[in-house]
C-alpha cells in the first residue's frame, strides 16, 4: 500500500512539473506543463507560419505535432516549405489515398511507387483495368476523408502485435518488413478503421491536407502534391514518359528476382541469395549498357553526351560504356565538360554575389563548339584542362585527333542542354541520361526517394575520397538540388536513352559503410535530423558483404575498390 501511495505521489509531482522549450523560430523560451504537445507549444509561441506547422525538429530530430514534452528541449517548427514538412504532408496523403482505395475496393491492391512527372506513380490492381471513373471516385473519397477532418492516431505496440494486425489484413509487404527487423516495439498509424505503417511522422488530422490531385496515368494513377516553393499550387505536371518506361522496366526485373520490397530483399539475403542478387543485378545493368552501345553504333553517332544529377554514377557509366563501344569495333575517347569552364573571374555570379559554377554560363560554349566540330572533322585539336586550384584554363600539349570510326564520350552536368552543343549537328549526337532511380520499396505504401540513394552515395564517396564530413555534404544538399532542378532535370526527356544506375542490392552494401559516418553528425547541428532519417531507413536493410561486388561495378565508384581510375 505504501508503494502504491508513493508511486501516486511521484506521478502527481511529475504532472506538476514544468518544461522549458527553446523555440528557434522566435528565439524565446516557453515554460509549459509537463507532457504538453508540440501544438500547445506552437500556440504559446504565438507567431504566424504560412503552410505550417506540419511537423517540427525537436533537438534536431523530426517529430509529428502530437509529440509530447517530458524534458527541456529545443524546437524548430517546420512548414511545407521545408523538405521534412513536405515529406510529412506527402506521407499523410499516401495514407488517405490508401484508405480511400480500401473503402471503395476492399480487395484492391495499391502500390505507391516512385516519383515521376512531379507526382507519385501508383499502381492499382482491382481485378480489371482502372477506368477514369474509378480515379474520380477515389479522388472524391479522398476529399471526403479530408473534409471530415478525421484524427490520425500514432500507436506504439510490441512488434509482434503489429505483425499480427497487418497479417490479418493481408498487408504482406508490411509483415515482411517488420518480420526482418530486430526491434521489440514499433509504431503504426490508425485513421478511422484503417491502419498503416510509415517510417516518418504524419499530420495529426486529415483536414490539414489542403491540396492534392489524382489523375489517370498510363496504366495507373498519378498522385500530385503541392509545390514546395509555393504550396498554394500543385507541382507543375511534366511529361516524363521515358522515365516511366525505365521504372516499369526495373519493376519487371524485380519481378524476375522476386524482390520488389525491402521485406522481400531481407528475406532473400537471410536465405543466402546475396550472391545471386549481386550477379543478376550486375548482369542486367551490363545488358542495358550493352544495348545502348549497340544503339550508338547502329546510329553512327560520333558524340555521346552523358548527363545526370550528382552521384548518379556518370563517370563509371562513361568508363564502362567506352569499353562496350570498343567491343563494337569503335575507338572511344572520354572527355569532361569541366575542362571547358571559363576562368574563375569570368564565371557568372548568383543572386548572392557568389560564383555560380552550376550554370551553363560557367562553360565556354563558343570554344567547346569550335573544338568539337574541328575534332569531328578530323582535325587535330589541343584540349584545355581546367586547373581548379588556380581557377584558370591551361594548355599542356594534350592533343586529340580522331578517325572516322572513333567516338567522343562527353560527361558533364550540362551535356544534354541544347545550348552546349548548339552548333553540332543532331545526327552526330547521342544523348544519355543517367540517374539512380530507386525502384525497390520499403513496402507497398513507402517508397525510397531517389535523392536519398544519391545522397548516401555522395556521403560515402566524399567522406572517403574527398575529405568532406557528413555535415558538410548534407549542408550543401539544397544548393545541389536547386542546381539539378534548374540545369539537369529539365533536359532528361531529350535523352535518346536513360540508364538507371541504381543497383537492387546496393543499400545493403552501403549500409554498414555509411552508418558510422552518419553517426558522427553532432546532435547540436541542424543536419542531425537528416542524418537520423537516413540512418533509420538504412537500418531496414539487411547487411550485404561487399567482397562479391565486381571491381567494375558502378557501386565501386562510391564504396571503393574499383578497377577504374577516377
Amino acid at each position: 500500500m505504501t508503494t502504491n501511495s508513493s508511486t501516486y505521489k511521484e506521478d502527481e509531482e511529475q504532472k506538476s512539473r514544468m518544461v522549458h522549450i527553446r523555440c528557434k523560430n522566435t528565439g524565446e523560451t516557453i515554460t509549459a506543463p509537463f507532457g504538453c504537445t508540440l501544438f500547445e507549444i506552437f500556440r504559446a509561441a504565438a507567431f504566424e507560419m504560412p503552410f505550417g506547422p506540419v511537423c517540427a525538429h525537436v533537438n534536431n530530430k523530426t517529430q509529428g505535432m502530437n509529440y509530447r514534452f517530458y524534458n527541456n528541449k529545443d524546437v524548430n517548427f517546420l512548414s511545407l516549405h521545408h523538405p521534412s514538412g513536405m515529406r510529412t504532408y506527402t506521407r499523410t496523403l499516401f495514407f488517405v489515398l490508401a484508405k480511400a482505395v480500401e473503402d471503395l475496393f476492399p480487395e484492391g491492391h495499391l502500390i505507391i511507387g516512385a516519383p515521376v512527372s512531379r507526382g507519385y506513380y501508383c499502381e492499382l490492381n482491382i481485378g480489371r483495368e482502372v477506368q477514369e471513373a474509378d480515379v474520380t471516385r477515389i479522388s472524391k473519397r479522398m476529399q471526403e476523408i479530408i473534409d471530415a477532418n478525421m484524427p490520425i492516431h500514432r500507436i506504439q505496440c510490441p512488434i509482434e502485435d503489429a505483425i499480427a494486425m497487418f497479417q490479418k489484413r493481408g498487408m504482406t509487404s508490411k509483415v515482411q518488413l517488420l518480420e526482418s527487423q530486430d526491434a521489440l516495439y514499433t509504431d503504426y498509424y490508425k485513421l478511422d478503421t484503417s491502419i498503416d505503417y510509415f517510417y516518418g511522422p504524419l499530420l495529426t488530422r486529415t483536414g490539414m491536407l489542403h491540396l492534392f490531385a489524382l489523375m489517370p496515368f498510363y496504366d495507373g494513377l498519378l498522385l500530385r502534391i503541392p509545390s514546395e516553393k509555393n504550396p498554394s499550387v500543385l507541382e507543375e505536371y511534366v511529361e516524363q514518359k521515358k522515365m516511366l518506361g525505365v521504372i516499369r522496366e526495373h519493376h519487371q526485373w524485380q519481378e524476375i528476382l522476386r524482390v520488389r520490397t525491402v521485406g522481400e530483399f531481407n528475406k532473400a539475403i537471410l536465405a543466402g541469395r546475396a550472391t545471386d542478387l549481386i550477379n543478376v543485378s550486375e548482369a542486367l545493368q551490363d545488358k542495358k549498357l550493352s544495348d545502348i552501345a549497340d544503339d550508338i553504333t547502329r546510329r553512327k553517332a560520333r558524340l555521346v553526351l552523358i548527363a545526370g544529377p550528382s552521384s548518379s554514377g556518370k563517370t563509371t557509366t562513361a568508363k564502362r560504356l567506352a569499353i562496350l563501344i570498343m567491343a563494337c569495333g569503335l575507338r572511344p575517347y572520354t572527355l569532361s565538360t569541366d575542362d571547358y569552364f571559363v576562368n574563375r573571374e569570368d564565371t557568372p555570379k548568383d543572386e548572392n554575389g557568389e560564383y555560380d559554377f552550376e550554370c551553363i554560363g560557367a562553360l565556354d560554349i563558343k570554344l567547346f563548339n569550335e573544338q568539337m566540330n574541328a575534332i569531328l572533322r578530323g582535325e587535330e585539336v589541343e584540349l584545355p584542362r581546367y586547373d581548379f586550384p588556380t581557377g584558370k584554363r591551361v594548355y599542356e600539349g594534350r592533343k586529340l585527333q580522331i578517325g572516322p570510326n572513333d567516338v567522343i564520350i562527353l560527361e558533364g552536368n550540362h551535356a544534354l542542354n541544347p545550348i552546349l552543343t548548339q552548333q553540332i549537328p543532331d545526327e552526330q549526337k547521342y544523348r544519355l541520361f543517367v540517374s539512380a532511380l530507386t525502384t525497390i520499396q520499403l513496402d507497398d505504401h513507402n517508397h525510397i526517394p531517389t535523392v536519398d540513394i544519391r545522397l548516401v552515395r555522395r556521403i560515402l564517396r566524399d567522406y572517403r575520397f574527398r575529405g568532406y564530413s557528413a555535415v558538410e555534404i548534407i549542408k550543401r544538399c539544397p544548393s545541389v538540388k536547386a542546381g539539378e532542378e534548374k540545369w539537369i532535370f529539365p533536359y532528361q526527356e531529350l535523352a535518346d536513352a536513360t540508364f538507371n544506375s541504381a543497383l537492387l542490392y546496393e543499400l545493403g552494401v552501403i549500409r554498414d559503410r555509411v552508418m558510422p559516418i552518419l553517426e558522427q553528425v553532432p546532435e547540436r547541428t541542424e543536419e542531425y535530423a537528416e542524418a537520423t532519417r537516413l540512418r533509420k531507413f538504412l537500418m531496414y536493410f539487411c547487411s550485404v558483404p561487399s567482397n562479391q561486388v565486381p571491381p567494375t561495378s558502378l557501386l565501386r565508384e562510391f564504396a571503393g575498390g574499383s578497377s577504374f581510375k577516377y
